[in-house]
């Protein structure tokens, strides 16, 4: 069992550049969510995030912490994996849970702690960052990606990533 501290890294803003396919959410009242995430395997990854976690996986073991549902874990853990970034557990929403990312993240993260320590949480959503801090963890605000506006507001109003 890896005793080392906890690095829950999220991924759509923070380690994968979602920019190509927010247009599938972003206009009108009808999002297409099955286009945008069959999407996930053709992100690019960000520099700055690839960064932050290479720095982190020296001496914490990596948990990535992700809205995305959980129909998308093969094409998630491969592209993970395609991007050789550093191993870790991927925890994801429920395919039904709809929840906002404020709400969902910090009960997962609760979860995921019991017995361990958290050094950091790295996320770019502000909602799920102000819950965070407000939970008490230790928060480290992802900002090399200009924030994507439509993604955060669907979190918010869809629940969905």
């Amino acid at each position: 069992m890896d005793t080392r501290p906890l690095a829950v890294i999220d991924l759509d803003g923070v380690l994968a550049d979602v920019r190509h396919r927010l247009h599938h959410i972003s206009s009108g009242t009808k999002k297409n969510w099955a286009a945008f995430f069959a999407g996930v395997g053709d992100d690019d990854v960000l520099v700055e995030g690839r960064a932050v976690v290479d720095r982190l996986a020296v001496d914490h073991e990596i948990v990535y912490l992700t809205g995305r549902p959980e129909r998308t874990r093969t094409a998630t853990e491969a592209w993970l994996s395609e991007h050789g970034l550093p191993p870790g557990r991927l925890l994801m929403r429920a395919d039904d849970d709809r929840r906002p990312a404020r709400q969902l993240k910090p009960r997962l993260l609760k979860s995921l702690a019991r017995g361990r320590q958290v050094n950091v949480v790295v996320d770019d959503d502000p909602a799920v960052r102000k819950a965070l801090t407000e939970a008490g963890w230790p928060v480290l605000r992802a900002d090399w990606m200009a924030e994507p506006q439509p993604l955060h507001q669907v979190q918010e109003t869809d629940g969905r990533t």
